[in-house]
């Protein structure tokens, strides 16, 4: 995911870096004949590009769960939506060189502990979801006289597909690589467009994070003395941390594609319990589809989600203005300031390390580590990163900085959740009244005050009915009997306390539904207070993608605090109260389970974090740096608790790699077992197991001040990697062959066409001609069209032979003669690391911004950043003057500036690294 909110608040702030896409569509003839497009045209977005990078895991879980659709029926039908998403792709961007497909490999243990928390919370949340179906079961039949239509009773019992399953190692994954080799080869045989375009699939056995392995390639490019440094990339994914990366590679020509999230037809949302359109769960009836045509023939076309660029080069404009800092006693680099502004990005958000409490981005974060980043930079002698490395010592000043602010952060944030909250309950209040008053009017009102979900009553009373004459009107309307009162579960506001699991919770709150049910005199009223309903177990993913970029999604929350609240419209208890005077004692205390005066555990876990920041910035920009490391906590530490930081050394082992079944056994819960061999299962399900304790079903979801439940903290614990290994060790020895197999390691493969003469032929006579020789070779950028790296030819695979459709039903056709090939590919290897520079003969676009955009922005970052005080500070406090001590209850010194006087002024840019 990236950082939260980070697509909308770049957006926003910087609106010229988003525009639609041009896309043709295909046409469709009078009789029925699908006119495909013709990639081979010029680019319709004006413009041709060179590579294109599909992050793929953002185009398997649409498809394979879609929210705007009924899901496919198996695995195969998944296969074919994946292709036609794809192509969709292509043809948009119609790369001319490269088109790279990279999928999730094993990841490293920093990405699995958010991967387990993910993955145990779908299980969880689809476990709730089929309780929650059952449950409607029951209600449908006691609204229809204890009958149910059959087909209602079919969509209610039906079971998701799990999409834990899209993780290295399962079966669905051995599928998806098998048939994405097909799609390629066949299009390549195929489709003129790709005729002369060289194809390379990074699938799920290839260690690394599809983005990552992606990025990875594009610095290998860089390196060779033929990489065209005005290549043309774009990369296609949904999660927001693709544009960090974009920049970190300071290929200057970088466009990030991506649906349009935020885009929605409102006759296009489907209940995911009927699987009809026109409503959504919260009012599901249970009612029969409407056939369309005689035998439900007809199949409504499906619009489709426009797409959007996000121009990294326009980025960079906006912001070469916005860091730019007159009067430097050094020459201002922008790469480096680039850098610098990534690496604080991360702060704020990043898949490895839980945020800064002091930082949200929707409160301005990143503004505000800009802000004190431009008020020091002169002071701290030279930038805070250089190559994907850290000077700590510079850091310093940026903790220092923040730590001056956090009580100021924490109060105002207090403040605008009151007011919020002030708002909503004004706001509900009056409806309330504006209910009873209708109600008091005897239903008889006037049709623009009536509620929009309610009949125009009669005139009159019908004939034979008396009424009679009411003496109390009720305050609040009657609950409505629907499926709003399942999926809207409040009491799991209360998961938490007690130690209650929110499963337990939801078992509770559904019996107090059926009793209250039981009471109410209409089953036909919604309750127009109940929120919304949470994203589904199918919808989850994309649900976090519209919450992280901001969009208003509800969904239930679990508790905070350890009261519950006694009434609906209390919200969660917060007992730690940030924005009270002790908060670090108390939050210590209560996420850590620590002694508050335990002062050195707080810097134990603030040195942990600096290590992780250290971590992130490497892995972004050199590749990862261990495959071992990770956070070791659920929580982040205060800006104050990082002290001294210029004494820390930061040294990192690569380590082991994990096997895929070794991830799965430490990211998939025991429901999702299936996609696992047999034989770990009783690893997974036996109390005498000695990894018992790593697969709870029920675990404790801390909201941590969120309003989401899926954004709260899964208190699940740390997988302990020698315990695992040891217990799977026991086991490893009966694995079938075909097991064994899903558990190698894989390769890169590299596609091509005979229409790419010199790659080609040369391939073709080095590997599978009388003359050939070695079974690797390094590839010739002449030859190859620019691409660097080595082949190596693949032992069991006979070219010039058929391609065959590798599933069961022959969705797609077979190809007598297969004009493709394919080999291993290599990414070339460099001794000496990736720098952060442009590179010579580098060729600039016109810019985007003209003199009032670039004026507008310089007025705006004045003050940006700055709303909290303590900018700049004074760089030679000492530590037993800490402004913000007062908040942190007996905190006393918060931190320490490193170093005094001014050392820094003589210093050279090199910040350390000799």
């Amino acid at each position: 995911m990236g950082i939260p909110a980070a697509f909308r608040w770049l957006s926003t702030k910087y609106p010229k870096i988003v525009s639609p896409v041009a896309e043709d569509q295909p046409i469709t003839m009078e009789d029925g004949t699908v006119i495909p497009v013709d990639a081979t045209q010029p680019n319709p977005n004006g413009e041709e590009f060179d590579n294109l990078y599909l992050d793929m895991n953002g185009i398997v879980h649409p498809c394979s769960h879609p929210e705007d659709r009924p899901p496919p029926k198996d695995e195969e039908e998944m296969m074919v939506e994946i292709f036609k998403y794809t192509d969709r792709v292509v043809n948009m961007v119609r790369p001319r060189k490269l088109l790279m497909i990279a999928v999730d490999g094993v990841a490293p243990r920093a990405k699995m502990n958010q991967q387990r928390s993910r993955r145990f919370r779908a299980a969880q949340e689809a476990k709730e979801k089929e309780e929650d179906k059952q449950q409607l079961l029951v209600m449908l039949k006691k609204q229809n006289g204890g009958a149910v239509i059959q087909e209602s009773v079919e969509t209610v019992v039906k079971r998701a597909f799990d999409s834990n399953s899209i993780t290295p190692g399962t079966p669905f994954m051995d599928i998806l690589a098998a048939s994405l080799r097909y799609w390629c080869a066949y299009k390549l045989n195929t489709d003129p467009a790709w005729a002369k375009m060289k194809v390379i699939i990074s699938d799920a056995t290839v260690p690394g994070e599809g983005e990552h392995k992606i990025m990875e390639f594009v610095r290998s490019q860089r390196v060779s003395p033929d990489h065209d440094p005005n290549t043309r990339h774009v990369i296609y994914g949904l999660d927001a941390d693709l544009i960090m990366l974009g920049l970190a590679t300071h290929e200057p020509h970088f466009r990030v594609l991506r649906e349009d999230v935020f885009f929605q037809d409102s006759k296009a949302r489907m209940c995911r319990i009927c699987g009809q359109k026109g409503h959504e769960e919260r009012n599901c009836k249970g009612e029969a589809k409407e056939k369309d045509g005689e035998f439900d023939e007809k199949d409504k076309a499906h619009p489709l989600k426009p797409f959007i660029w996000l121009h990294v080069s326009i980025l960079r404009e906006y912001l070469a203005v916005e860091l730019d800092i007159p009067g430097l006693p050094f020459k201002f680099d922008l790469e480096r300031a680039l850098d610098d502004w990534v690496f604080m990005c991360f702060f704020v958000g990043n898949d490895f390390l839980p945020h800064l409490p002091a930082l949200e981005i929707r409160e301005n974060g990143i503004d505000t580590l800009t802000a004190i980043w431009k008020d020091n930079l002169p002071v701290m002698g030279g930038y805070v990163t250089k190559d994907g490395h850290v000077d700590l010592e510079r850091a310093q000043f940026i903790m220092a900085g923040l730590a001056k602010q956090e009580d100021a952060i924490f109060r105002r944030r207090k403040e605008t959740e009151d007011r919020r909250e002030a708002g909503f309950k004004r706001r509900k209040l009056q409806q309330e009244r504006r209910d009873a008053g209708n109600a008091g009017r005897g239903g008889f009102q006037d049709r623009n005050n009536r509620s929009r979900n309610q009949p125009l009553e009669a005139a009159g009373p019908p004939p034979g009915v008396e009424f009679h004459r009411i003496t109390e009107f009720p305050t609040t309307r009657p609950q409505a009997f629907t499926h709003d009162m399942v999926v809207n579960r409040k009491a799991i506001d209360q998961a938490n306390v007690a130690n209650k699991s929110a499963a337990s919770v939801l078992k509770e709150k559904i019996q107090g539904l059926m009793s209250q049910a039981a009471k109410a005199p209409d089953a036909s009223t919604e309750a127009k207070d109940e929120p919304t309903s949470p994203a589904s177990a199918l919808g989850k993913r994309k649900a976090e993608l519209l919450e992280a970029d901001g969009a208003s999604t509800p969904a239930t929350v679990v508790s905070e605090g350890a009261t519950p609240a006694s009434t609906d419209d209390e919200g969660p208890v917060d007992t730690v109260r940030l924005w009270e005077e002790g908060y670090a004692d108390r939050y210590y205390q209560q996420k850590f389970h620590v002694d508050a005066k335990d002062i050195e555990f707080r810097h134990k876990v603030a040195r942990a974090y600096v290590e992780g920041l250290a971590w992130v910035l490497r892995y972004y920009f050199q590749g990862c740096p261990s495959w071992e490391w990770y956070y070791p906590y659920h929580y982040a530490p205060f800006a104050a608790d990082f002290v001294d930081l210029g004494k820390m050394e930061i040294n990192f082992e690569k380590g082991r790699i994990s096997r895929p079944f070794e991830q799965l056994m430490s990211v998939l819960p025991a429901a999702s077992r299936h996609s696992i061999p047999e034989i770990f299962h009783d690893l997974m399900l036996n109390e005498d197991s000695s990894i018992i304790d790593f697969y709870p079903e029920d675990f404790e979801v801390d909201l941590n001040g969120k309003k989401m439940a899926w954004q709260g903290v899964a208190l699940l614990p740390f997988i302990d990697m020698p315990r695992l290994l040891a217990a799977m060790e026991t086991k490893s020895h009966l694995l079938s062959p075909e097991d064994q197999a899903r558990n190698a390691m894989g390769k890169d493969v590299l596609l091509i066409s005979d229409a790419h003469p010199g790659l080609y032929d040369e391939i073709t006579t080095r590997f599978y001609s009388k003359k050939q020789g070695a079974t690797k070779f390094k590839l010739n950028p002449k030859t190859s069209d620019g691409l660097a790296g080595s082949v190596e030819k693949i032992e069991d695979y006979i070219p010039h032979g058929s391609l065959v459709y590798p599933l069961t039903r022959s969705a797609m056709p077979d190809v007598d003669f297969d004009r493709s090939l394919r080999v291993h590919y290599e990414f070339p290897s460099s001794a000496h690391e990736h720098k952060s520079m442009l590179l010579r003969g580098v060729k600039f676009s016109q810019p985007a911004l003209n003199r009032s955009d670039i004026e507008a922005l310089k007025g705006k970052s004045q003050n940006s950043g700055r709303g909290y005080g303590g900018v700049p500070f004074d760089r030679n406090n000492n530590n037993n003057n800490n402004s913000n001590g007062n908040g942190r209850g007996g905190r006393g010194g918060g931190f320490s500036y490193a170093p005094g006087g001014n050392q820094n002024q003589g210093r050279n840019d090199r910040g350390g690294y000799q």
